[in-house]
């Protein structure tokens, strides 16, 4: 597997990122990118109600260096980039940033693949879902971490 290396400006969620701002996505910039399409889940082990709690699942993403901030809540995004959005474990479409409980603190990580083809599974549709057509496609992964405290 080619090595793809995922890259956010901060280490810390400014609040633009979080529920304490705009809750928009973040931009993510991809080195050695040599993929058909991109997929991406956010994952957030802290949250409590589970140990890998998805806050944002994405697909179909056209191949291009980065990712731009703030991606439509739309199940089929046009703008800013071509994409399919599936439905976040908060029963969500689209990216829901952190929001941890006053003095806790939680970590996203952007797991983010490079897949050999463009994937026909239905905009709204679940992890497991991505994780299963994503099955025999990956062709890189890359992943990058961030934290958020109240």
């Amino acid at each position: 597997m080619e090595p793809l290396t995922v890259k956010i400006d901060f280490l810390q969620f400014p609040p633009s990122y979080t529920c304490d701002g705009g809750d928009l996505s973040p931009e993510i910039r991809l080195v050695g990118l040599n993929a058909t399409s991109v997929a991406v889940m956010a994952v957030n082990p802290f949250q409590p109600s589970c140990c890998t709690f998805s806050p944002w699942i994405i697909w179909n993403i056209d191949p291009a260096p980065v990712i731009p901030a703030g991606i439509p809540k739309e199940e089929v995004v046009t703008t800013p980039l071509h994409a399919v959005q599936g439905m976040n474990d908060f029963g969500r479409i689209g990216y829901t940033g952190p929001c941890p409980p006053p003095g806790a603190t939680h970590r996203y990580t952007f797991k983010v693949w490079g897949l050999d083809t463009y994937l026909d599974i239905p905009p709204g549709s679940v992890k497991g879902d991505l994780i299963g057509a994503m099955q025999g496609h990956v062709v890189q992964y890359g992943d990058t971490v961030a934290m958020y405290s109240r």
